[in-house]
């Protein structure tokens, strides 16, 4: 099914860090907003990290100075299954890279990392930093180890 990215990525002048995702899941895209899925551990991570609850998600970022978006703008995908990713067409990210001084960028999962590898690394030639997945899909790894290997976002903000 061919899906489109429909709601902006969350940045301003402040940001510090662009993370990006593969393509909203279909629980992001009914809520219109990014790893929102019950069973993702995004949000659980960056509270762990800042130790602080997050009420607003996009207020959070902001103060943070954390970008947030993702590498693909449309693609054909499977329910929210990102190895069934293909016909990628990407994000143009010189709007935040023309806006904020992105000081790094980090990719969430494999998969995210290998279409910014063939899409967009071409273009910006700035290096991304892969960390695990916190979709329900990577049980592997616990909360606690997500969180350690997070926590080198914290250099750069």
């Amino acid at each position: 099914m061919k899906v489109f990215h429909e709601f902006p990525p969350v940045y301003d002048k402040k940001s510090k860090i662009l993370i990006l995702g593969s393509i909203p899941s279909v629980t992001s895209r009914e809520q219109g907003f990014y790893y929102m899925h019950p069973q993702n551990r995004f949000w659980k991570v960056l509270e762990s990290l800042f130790q602080e609850s997050i009420k607003d998600k996009k207020a959070f970022c902001l103060e943070k100075g954390i970008a947030l978006w993702d590498v693909c703008a449309s693609c054909d995908i499977k329910a929210s299954s990102d190895s069934s990713i293909k016909n990628v067409v990407p994000n143009d990210l010189s709007v935040i890279l023309n806006t904020a001084n992105i000081t790094q960028i980090f990719t969430t999962g494999k998969k995210a990392h290998s279409l910014y590898q063939k899409y967009l690394y071409p273009i910006y030639k700035k290096e991304d930093i892969c960390l695990s997945s916190t979709s329900p899909a990577n049980a592997k790894n616990s909360l606690e180890d997500l969180v350690k290997e997070y926590h080198v976002i914290l250099e750069y903000i």
